[in-house]
Order: C-alpha cells, then sequence, then structure tokens
C-alpha cells in the first residue's frame, strides 16, 4: 500500500496494539488490589493510573532523546514480575513503601544506566535467540487457557469459549492468508472486533462496567500518601527492577532485529534509562514498574508494521482510556476466550522470532546445544510447574519464580561457562514489512 497513510490507518494500528496488552495491563492492579483488600474506588483508582502511567512510559521508550529511550516500536505495562514483591510489601509495610521502594529502584536505574548497559555484552547470538524464545513459549500457557476462558473460569474449556477463540484465531489466519497491506496488518484488531460481536450475540459481554464507569477522571499523584522508605523493600525491588532490565533486554534485542537495528550499548542504556523514568513515574503516581511488553513484539513481527508512530499512538491511546474510565471499559467487555484467539498466536510469533534469531548459531557446538537445551527446559519447567522453587527464601524466589527469568538467567550463567570462543553477532535478515506508508519522522 502506497502514498501517504492518514491518521485512521494509524490509530486503528495503535488501538490493535492497546487491544493486545490490555488484558495484561489491568490483570495487574486487579491482582494487587484484591490482595491488598482494596475497596472498589482504590481498585477503580488503580487502574486507571496505571493505564494512563502505561501511555507515558510508552512514550517516554519509544521517543528516543540524546539521554533516554530505546527509539524502537516498544509497548510499555506492568511487569507481572513485580506483583507477589508489591504484594509482599504492602502487606508487611503498607502501601507507602510500595511505592517509596518503586521510586528508588527506578532511581537507581537510572543512576546505574550505564553499568546496566553493559548488560548487553552478556547476550551474543544464541542467548538472544534463546531468550525470545523461551519469552514466547513461557507465554503461550497463559494464552492457552485465555482460550478456554481463563484460568479458574466456571465455564473454563466450554463449547462456546473454544468457538470463541478459535473462531478469532481462524479471522487472524485468514486476513493473513487473504488479503495484502493494511487488513492484513490489524488482522489481529479485527479479530478481536469480530470475536466481541459473536459473543455478544451469544449472550457473553456484559455492558455493567460501562455503564457504571464515569466519562472523566484525572488521577492524583500520590493518592495513597507521601511514600516511605523502608531498607528490605527497596532492597527487594532493586532485584525485581534488574530482573525487569534482562528481559527487557531480550525484547529490545528481538526489535532490534526485526527492524534491521543493530542495537549499541548507549541504545540500550538509553532504554534503561527509560525504564528507570518509568520506574519513578509509576511510583509517583501510585502505580507499579513497568517493562517491554512481549506480546506486543510478537504483534509487530506477525503485523510487519514496524513504525514508531504506532507505539506512540498506542501511548496517546492509552493515556485517553486513563482520562477516559466509561471509554477504558470498553475493553474490559471483551470475554477472556477473545484475548486468547489472539495472544496464542502473537506468542507464537514470539518464539518464532527466536528461532529465526538462533539460525546462524553455530549448532555444531556442544556448548551451544547445551545451552540452548538446558535454559529452554528450565524456562518452559518454570512456567509449567511454578511451585519448583517454593522452598527458596522469598528474595532469592523473586530471580525464579518467573519462567522467562529462570531461562534467560540461565543462558546468560551457561554461556559464560561454556563457551571459550568470541561470538560474532549472527547476520539478521528483517522480516519484509508491510507497506503503509508509514514513515519515521
Amino acid at each position: 500500500m502506497n502514498g501517504n497513510t492518514g491518521y485512521p490507518k494509524v490509530f486503528s494500528l495503535g488501538l490493535q496494539h492497546v487491544l493486545a496488552m490490555y488484558a495484561g495491563a489491568i490483570l495487574v492492579p486487579l491482582i494487587v488490589g484484591s490482595a491488598l483488600k482494596f475497596t472498589p474506588e482504590q481498585q477503580a483508582f488503580l487502574i486507571s493510573v496505571d493505564l494512563l502511567t502505561c501511555g507515558i512510559a510508552t512514550i517516554l521508550q519509544s521517543w528516543q532523546t540524546k539521554l533516554s529511550g530505546i527509539g524502537l516500536p516498544v509497548i510499555m505495562g506492568t511487569s507481572f514480575v513485580a506483583v507477589s514483591p508489591v504484594i509482599t510489601i504492602g502487606t508487611q509495610y503498607g502501601i507507602a513503601a510500595i511505592y517509596g521502594a518503586i521510586i528508588a529502584a527506578g532511581l537507581f536505574i537510572i543512576l546505574f544506566s550505564k553499568v546496566y548497559g553493559k548488560l548487553l555484552k552478556l547476550f551474543p547470538p544464541v542467548v538472544t535467540g534463546t531468550v525470545v524464545m523461551i519469552i514466547g513459549l513461557s507465554l503461550i500457557p497463559s494464552g492457552i487457557k485465555n482460550m478456554g476462558g481463563g484460568e479458574g473460569s466456571k465455564d473454563f474449556g466450554s463449547a462456546e469459549n473454544l468457538i470463541l477463540s478459535f473462531g478469532v484465531l481462524a479471522v487472524i489466519l485468514i486476513m493473513n492468508r487473504f488479503f495484502k497491506g493494511f487488513l492484513r496488518a490489524i488482522s489481529v484488531l479485527l479479530g478481536i472486533i469480530a470475536g466481541t460481536i459473536a459473543a455478544a450475540l451469544m449472550g457473553k459481554v456484559n455492558f455493567q462496567s460501562v455503564s457504571e464507569a464515569s466519562w472523566f477522571h484525572i488521577p492524583s499523584p500520590l493518592h495513597f500518601g507521601v511514600p516511605t522508605f523502608h531498607l528490605a523493600p527497596v532492597v527487594t525491588m532493586l532485584i525485581v527492577g534488574t530482573v525487569i532490565l534482562v528481559e527487557s533486554t531480550g525484547a529490545f534485542l528481538a526489535l532490534g532485529k526485526m527492524t534491521g537495528r543493530e542495537l549499541t550499548e548507549k541504545n540500550i542504556t538509553n532504554g534503561y534509562r527509560a525504564e528507570g523514568l518509568s520506574f519513578m513515574l509509576g511510583g509517583f503516581f501510585n502505580a507499579f514498574p513497568y517493562s517491554t511488553f512481549a506480546q506486543n513484539v510478537g504483534l509487530v513481527q506477525l503485523s510487519g508494521v514496524k513504525t514508531r508512530k504506532v507505539t506512540l499512538t498506542a501511548g496517546g491511546i492509552l493515556i485517553c482510556l486513563g482520562l477516559l474510565p466509561k471509554i477504558a471499559a470498553l475493553a474490559t467487555i471483551i470475554p477472556t476466550a477473545v484475548f486468547g484467539g489472539a495472544t496464542v498466536v502473537m506468542f507464537g510469533m514470539v518464539v518464532s522470532s527466536g528461532i529465526r534469531m538462533l539460525r546462524d548459531v553455530d549448532f555444531s557446538s556442544n556448548s551451544n546445544l547445551l545451552i540452548i537445551a538446558c535454559s529452554v527446559s528450565l524456562g518452559l519447567g518454570t512456567t509449567v510447574v511454578p511451585d519448583l522453587f517454593a522452598v527458596l527464601p522469598p528474595m532469592l524466589r523473586i530471580l525464579v519464580n518467573d519462567g522467562i527469568i529462570t531461562g534467560s538467567l540461565s543462558a546468560i550463567i551457561l554461556n559464560l561457562l561454556l563457551t571459550k570462543r568470541e561470538h560474532k553477532p549472527a547476520e539478521f535478515t528483517p522480516a519484509p514489512a508491510v507497506e503503509l506508508g508509514l514513515k519515521e519522522g
């Protein structure tokens, strides 16, 4: 599709990114708010402010400056790595201590971003491809559970949920098989819309949350009081922040390969600074730590649209949703099974990206085979059996209670221990982008 692309198309592509990450974005505040016994009003505030800060964080990361921002089509969202530590801190030290710890961790990341930037040397192609593949494999179980209606749902695996989820998947596949250009690029969005309409006809859509939501709301900073700072929560959040950076590094490198851009240590450092700023923003607005959303990495690969205009637009949409609760509530009516049909293909695309990144790795090397084998096994195994490390102290469990982190740390450590020769960056030919006339400005 040639020529200038208008704002409606850019908006549609941005909305597709928002819908792809929306369920994950609101799930964390729902879990945390429920665990800390928040009132419905506090819960509504938490969701609104989370969407607002997701949008600002996305713009900070996508918009490249001399000092911060990775400058890639990145979507930022609430990190699931932080859920358990946040609940623990809030239970033991109070809500104000959560935000004090998040602010302190963000400041630490900013101050030591150059030190963290040295992480790039720990990611040769065998590690990068393995980590990206683990990210996709670790996400797939949640996508499959969503296809059934969501873990713990009363109608899990019902015929209606399976029809909806596989129907959405079919729409996405048909759009990619028989259409080109813009329609193929928004195949996920069209699949979600079609699935929601079908769910409404089946009586599985509840509009109560939309009718009860207010039209306009400005989240106030420090809503839950002045942050307090305690040593244990701050140290815990520093560990969480470091783990999040490792996870984000894999997503950065995957996006860099997809867009044909070779990231330098300075690029990674700037990306870390933006993450640190996002942490501080989350603490100031009483939200959460933020990281790069892996499901949106898969969407970039699937759609073939790799311009930052789309993710910057998505950031603007998220900000608007944070200010307009009634509009934001519209996304909550989408059934989980519909999301499942869309996310399972995107998570699979992340796996495909990892495999693509591994194609130039020397598979005649036993060391490389061991790195991939052990890391994928541990990463996927921890995802499927999350209680494997339940015996460890809480501080150590933060490092290994997530399959992505377990697999990533395994790949990094095994590469340092097993590999003797110097790695050279693998050549990478990015997948052809969909021609939409979207040019970086």
